[in-house]
């Protein structure tokens, strides 16, 4: 059972209070007035009003990326991407178990805008799985599926990798769920060779919310930035730990302290935008929870998992089992991520180990800087934010260990 809630004072838009109390099956959400939207809406024009930016990871404007997709010629292909790969993150598979309606409503939504003669649920988790085809059963029960395509449920095993959009279409197509060369982008070609938008089911959750209710109002929360709300994760050394609807702008410290029912301790530091977006210390309490500002502070909110470390929380260890995380969810297809991760997940053990030397150090500073965009993905970006950010965010528990032994040896 995932804990859920509110930020207070916020009017929820995913995280409704029945949903929360129990998954919203079809009735609920036509009891809610929740189900639809105007067939008379201008969809594209309302996204980019709204100003939504994409959830999972990039955030990337979904208004100009569904417009790249419905202006291409001939049939297309939708996918809601469920494939929850981040370790730190329940906020997909809660939407996806609490109000599997909204996304498919934001599924077929898309379908309709884009010309899509297929539209696809790609998951990685039981549950989900169970949960999407209950839901459509109860669409093709209550004639409700239209004339657009019946939606498919694909299933795949849950890695981290496996989300990647061009996983997603390779997977699809028959091959593994492994990431491809680029270009071509899956909106070039994708699914079945065709233009194919690949979209978080959260992205496509808050479009089913902004067709029925407009871009403006949308904007109404969050900053302009980051326009409207957000369903985060939040772990580690705080009371409540679970998923929450939350208004874009809030800080950190906010964050945890009014929805995440405080901190257990003192924070020693955050894993900020899942382990993709590296670590930062104590000072990113202050830090607002925003794509820019995350950005800007060199992390990133990513899929807006927010992981706490206390007081007696040991930054090194915790960058070590990361590390160790990182080696094994490696598509082990491109040379320089095989070496990378390998390497950076060695270092950083060295140095959990009191062994390490200031050769060590300045190498994951190093790998931080040249390794980002050299794989076919950004996984081995993440690696090496990684390194980078704990030697940047906690230089004494890095010197700490390193050995002194080495140290001398080093500069003898």
């Amino acid at each position: 059972m995932i804990n859920a809630g509110v930020y207070p004072g916020l009017e929820p838009r995913l995280l409704l209070p029945q949903s929360v109390a129990s998954p919203m099956n079809l009735a609920a959400e036509l009891e809610a007035g929740t189900y639809r939207y105007p067939d008379d809406v201008d969809v594209l024009g309302e996204l980019a009003a709204s100003g939504l930016r994409g959830r999972g990871g990039a955030g990337f404007s979904a208004g100009i990326k569904w417009r790249g997709v419905a202006a291409a010629s001939g049939a297309k292909v939708v996918v809601a991407n469920g494939e929850e790969g981040e370790p730190s993150s329940l906020k997909d598979r809660w939407l996806l178990t609490h109000r599997p309606h909204l996304v498919l409503d934001g599924l077929l939504l898309a379908a309709r805008v884009c010309g899509a003669r297929r539209a696809i649920v790609y998951l990685s988790h039981p549950e989900t799985e169970a949960a999407v085809r209950l839901a459509l059963r109860e669409l093709q029960d209550a004639g409700l599926l239209g004339d657009g395509p019946v939606p498919e449920v694909f299933m795949v095993e849950p890695t981290y990798v496996a989300g990647e959009e061009t996983s997603v279409c390779r997977a699809i197509n028959g091959g593994p769920a492994l990431p491809l060369s680029k270009p071509p982008r899956p909106f070039e070609r994708g699914v079945d060779d065709l233009p194919t938008l690949v979209s978080n089911v959260e992205t496509l959750a808050h479009a089913a919310w902004i067709a029925r209710h407009g871009g403006q109002r949308y904007r109404e929360q969050g900053t302009a930035d980051s326009p409207g709300t957000a369903l985060v994760t939040l772990a580690g050394a705080c009371r409540k730990p679970g998923v929450y609807e939350i208004p874009f702008g809030v800080s950190i410290a906010d964050l945890f302290e009014t929805a995440g029912g405080g901190f257990v301790s003192r924070p020693r530091g955050f894993a900020l935008g899942g382990w993709f977006g590296g670590m930062i210390g104590p000072g990113g309490s202050a830090i607002s929870c925003e794509f820019g500002a995350c950005r800007e502070a060199e992390s990133g909110w990513g899929c807006g998992a927010v992981t706490v470390l206390g007081e007696h929380d040991d930054p090194v260890a915790f960058a070590a089992k990361v590390s160790n995380w990182y080696v094994g969810e490696s598509a082990q297809q491109c040379g320089v991520c095989i070496k990378g991760t390998h390497a950076i997940a060695k270092t950083i053990q060295t140095l959990n180990q009191h062994g390490a030397s200031d050769a060590d150090r300045e190498n994951l500073i190093r790998w931080g800087k040249i390794l980002p965009g050299k794989g076919a993905c950004a996984f081995l970006d993440g690696a090496a934010a990684l390194g980078r950010s704990l030697v940047a965010h906690f230089p004494g528990e890095v010197a700490a260990g390193i050995s002194s032994e080495k140290a001398q040896q080093e500069h003898a």
